[in-house]
């Protein structure tokens, strides 16, 4: 297994190309003490994230990611799942549950559930794709559920955004 970055690729699935119930499953990814710490050192310096003697203290009993740190985490998995998909960006997140904390030595991977399909009413270029994502360990406990609300591209808006900037 490697922690490599994703290479992006050009996508080319747009709206029609997708299914309602399509879903899809990430590699595995395990994670490490010293990136738990070096995250939250940077961007969420909590003491139960980023100090181990303090963090034995906690309720965690020992440090553990930040939540910032395992959305970073989906994020990267997800763009290796759902890379083919022609999004034009996301609009936002409903339902986000933080359900168990992620630890040092956590395997985790992230699946991928297409829960609603509606086209837009305004633009003909784009429609609104609603997918139920999880952050999930091993054993097949949800770590971190939410649905996130993303435009796509169709096909007409494909072919008009072709050979011009947004």
């Amino acid at each position: 297994m490697t922690d490599a970055p994703f290479t992006p690729r050009e996508p080319f699935r747009t709206f029609e190309d997708l299914e309602v119930g399509e879903q899809r499953r990430s590699r595995s990814r395990t994670i490490t003490q010293e990136e738990i710490l070096t995250f939250a050192r940077t961007y969420d310096p909590q003491w139960f994230h980023t100090d181990p003697d303090s963090a034995a203290q906690s309720v965690f009993g020992e440090v553990v990611a930040s939540g910032i740190h395992v959305l970073a985490l989906w994020r990267q998995l997800d763009h290796e799942i759902n890379w083919d998909i022609d999004f034009v960006c996301g609009v936002g997140w409903d339902d986000l549950r933080l359900k168990r904390a992620i630890r040092a030595g956590d395997t985790i991977h992230v699946t991928s559930e297409i829960i609603d399909l509606t086209p837009s009413r305004s633009r003909s270029d784009r429609g609104t794709a609603k997918t139920r994502y999880a952050v999930m360990l091993e054993d097949g406990t949800e770590a971190v559920t939410f649905t996130s609300i993303n435009l796509v591209y169709t096909r007409a808006g494909r072919q008009r955004s072709a050979g011009t900037a947004l």
